[in-house]
Order: C-alpha cells, then sequence, then structure tokens
C-alpha cells in the first residue's frame, strides 16, 4: 500500500505509532547503555553526519601566540647572525679576450688557406667529367637584325593605324 493512498487519520496513526517506537527505544537506549539512532526514526535523521568539532577561540589563540612565539625565536637568531654588506662587483662584461679573438681568426684562416689550395685541384677532375661547352655561340647578322626591326615596325604601324573602338 503505497502512502499516497492513505487517509489524513491514518497517516496521522502510522506518525503516533512511529513516535511511540522512537520513545521506546530511546527507553530502552538508557537501560542498556547504548546510543544507536532509533530504527523508525526519518531517513534524514538516520543519514545525518554528527557536526564537525571545531577549536575554539581560545584554543585558536593560543595557537597563534605560540607560532608568533616560534617565528620570533628564528628572527631573533637571524639577526644574531647578520649578513655582511653586499660587496656590489661591477656587471662582467661578456666577451672574449684578445689573445683568444686572435687565434680563432688564425685558425680560420688557416682552415681557408687549406680550402683554397684544394680547389685547383677539384677543378681540374669536376672539368673532365662535365661534357664540353659549344665552341661558339649563335651571333645574329646585321642584315637579319635590320629584317626583323623592319617587320617588327610594319607590325606596329599596322596596329596604329586601325582605329580604336
Amino acid at each position: 500500500m503505497s502512502l499516497l493512498n492513505l487517509t489524513a487519520k491514518q497517516l496521522r496513526t502510522a506518525a503516533d505509532l512511529i513516535e511511540e517506537i522512537a520513545a521506546l527505544e530511546k527507553q530502552l537506549a538508557g537501560i542498556t547503555g547504548t546510543t544507536s539512532v532509533p530504527s523508525t526514526a526519518p531517513k534524514a535523521a538516520q543519514s545525518a553526519k554528527p557536526a564537525k568539532k571545531g577549536m575554539s577561540a581560545a584554543g585558536r589563540a593560543k595557537v597563534a601566540a605560540a607560532q608568533k612565539a616560534r617565528w620570533a625565536k628564528i628572527k631573533a637568531a637571524k639577526a644574531k647572525t647578520a649578513p655582511k654588506p653586499a660587496v656590489v662587483k661591477p656587471a662582467k662584461k661578456m666577451g672574449m679576450s684578445a689573445e683568444g679573438k686572435a687565434r680563432i681568426v688564425a685558425a680560420q684562416k688557416a682552415r681557408w688557406a687549406k680550402i683554397k689550395a684544394a680547389k685547383p685541384a677539384a677543378k681540374i677532375a669536376v672539368k673532365a667529367v662535365v661534357a664540353p661547352k659549344p665552341a661558339k655561340k649563335f651571333v645574329m647578322s646585321a642584315a637579319a637584325k635590320a629584317k626583323i626591326s623592319a617587320a617588327a615596325k610594319a607590325r606596329w604601324a599596322a596596329k596604329k593605324a586601325v582605329p580604336k573602338a
């Protein structure tokens, strides 16, 4: 039977019975010395968690005072061993000594001399492999140039003669 189908009188009777059972369980717990939650108590009461216990204001004050005392002790110890005054050093210039630069330049010159000395032998070897170039480039005669120039001028003249639409 569903709770929705009960009448108001039946619901009231059920609530009274639950209260009586809870009171009896409480009495039983008092006699036996147990602190169990009554089984007839509403579900919300059965699953409620106990409230968290916090620290009192006086307890918090004691903890804070103890922590402040610890920090004061630490700071006092640091003050006794005061740091030496900081010596300001000039900014170190990043760079290279003249001797170091001279060594690098000498080594680079030696490398280039070695490469240049090896080049002529390499060129000779390459020439032997590459096919020979044609002996002479094509050169147009003066008469041919004049003929092409005259033809181009005639085309431009014909194009200019046509009126634009």
